[in-house]
């Protein structure tokens, strides 16, 4: 290009000096004409020219945006995170001691005794017994009430299959009640469901928040009903100052590797009923009764009868009991990661947190928000996961009144007795008879917390929300 058909070009565009020195067509001429310069005037012009483009780019908010970056947000499995040297020299002492079974060995074992005694006094409790898994620990609750054919038992509709097949194990009916806004059992729906057959409740404490067992127990007691809390989910939570599991008559915990404190497996029945407990302790030792239990009874008052085989051993015993220490640490942490969320979510527009009758006693295993109805949720959940955040529709439980095997009454043997009493045979499972369950099933949404939560983590998922959600 000619210098004259630049000037003229420059003219036309209405270009400064300064934008007219800086025209590459300019400094190609200029390349061509003066060679002498060794290019050095070429190369300052270019370097000029880019630099004021990358100007004008960002005076004019022309500058390609960084990339956001998302941090890893892995929920993890709560115990394992704090495993350390504690768990590693307990298991040790095991394998030196050459006494993995807890009644008798090369030396006296002391595991799980020490366990059952701390756990009982963590929950405040007279007894505490130590068993192989949750599951076991509600089987031995309920053979510890006494439950048997004829009798019923009031399950929420939305919990793990346990809560169902340990009043079938025990030949009892299993009646369901709606949950509410809290995922747990529906006090007044509850107190419906109350027949002159009705034996017990299970009041699940579900997703690490508690039930709202004011209302519960005042029905309880005044039906004279037994109320076994099922603690599987919210280890080391509270209800109004009182550790869950303490409330009622029994309670039972979980220790599985997705609750808190864990073994990989393993379970606990406390309760301060003597009678209780000597039944669970047989029931998870055949039947039979050892030195330790009448030990701490005093005396038995519960002749032999058949049992199963429950027992935890010294290596399970010798876990937990490091794990137990550790039980403070892991509520606080995850608790205050959750608080710091809702907090984070509370004023957000066209939401609705989940309801919790004592927000101090919630362990914080998730974060739970209120869509308008399922196709808005699924949306949101769509959108969180596309942040990397960790949502989802509720987990870890079973809509039991809907599924195959409820409704169709399958036990293992078609004589059982749970489902040919008059009542049994009567009963009938599904949707109907749990709307409110699935209604509130279809509309929230679950955003896991993990205890080692960074208040950066946080915050993304607090603004991942806040994007989120249509307001």
């Amino acid at each position: 290009m000619k210098m004259q058909n630049i000037t003229r070009d420059a003219q036309n565009q209405n270009l400064t000096r300064r934008d007219f020195l800086m025209t590459p067509a300019l400094i190609a001429v200029v390349a061509r004409a003066a060679p002498e310069f060794g290019g050095q005037l070429v190369r300052g012009m270019a370097l000029s020219s880019a630099g004021l483009g990358l100007a004008a780019q960002r005076l004019w908010g022309q500058e390609k945006p960084k990339p956001i970056e998302v941090p890893n947000i892995d929920p993890g499995y709560v115990g394992p995170q704090f495993f350390d040297k504690q768990e590693e020299q307990a298991l040790l002492e095991v394998l030196e001691s050459g006494s993995p079974f807890r009644f008798w060995g090369l030396s006296k074992p002391t595991k799980v005794l020490h366990f059952e005694e701390n756990f009982a006094k963590y929950m405040g409790t007279r007894f505490a017994l130590g068993v192989t898994s949750g599951t076991a620990a509600l089987d031995c609750a309920v053979a510890g009430l006494g439950i048997g054919p004829g009798d019923e038992v009031i399950v929420p509709a939305y919990t793990w299959w346990s809560d169902y097949t340990c009043v079938v194990h025990a030949g009892a009916l299993p009646v369901f009640a709606d949950i509410d806004r809290t995922f747990n059992l529906d006090p007044a729906d509850f107190q419906r469901k109350i027949t002159a057959r009705t034996k017990a409740v299970i009041a699940v404490h579900l997703l690490g928040g508690p039930c709202d067992m004011d209302p519960i127990m005042e029905t309880a007691h005044k039906q004279g009903l037994a109320v076994l809390e099922d603690c599987a989910q919210c280890v080391g939570g509270s209800y109004r100052g009182k550790k869950l599991g303490s409330i009622g008559n029994v309670g039972i915990y979980s220790f599985q590797v997705n609750k808190m404190i864990t073994a990989g497996e393993g379970g606990a029945v406390v309760t301060d009923d003597p009678v209780i407990y000597e039944r669970a302790a047989r029931f998870h030792h055949m039947g039979l009764i050892d030195r330790v239990f009448v030990e701490r009874l005093g005396s038995s008052q519960v002749p032999i009868f058949a049992g199963e085989n429950f027992r935890m051993s010294e290596f399970t015993g010798a876990v937990l009991g490091a794990q137990l220490s550790k039980l403070d640490t892991m509520v606080t942490q995850l608790r205050g990661n959750a608080e710091a969320i809702y907090n984070g979510i509370k004023n957000v527009p066209g939401i609705g947190l989940r309801h919790r009758p004592d927000p101090e006693g919630d362990i914080g295993y998730g974060v739970y928000f209120e869509m308008k109805d399922k196709a808005a949720r699924d949306h949101c959940i769509q959108g969180l996961r596309k942040r990397k955040v960790p949502a989802s529709t509720l987990t870890g439980s079973v809509l039991l009144p809907v599924e195959e095997s409820v409704i169709n009454k399958h036990t293992r043997h078609p004589a059982w007795p749970s489902f040919n009493s008059p009542e049994g045979k009567k009963i009938k499972y599904g949707p109907d008879g749990c709307r409110q369950t699935l209604e509130i099933f279809d509309r929230f949404v679950q955003v896991r917390v993990g205890a080692k939560y960074t208040q950066r983590i946080n915050d993304h998922i607090i603004d991942s929300i806040r994007q989120v959600v249509p307001h």
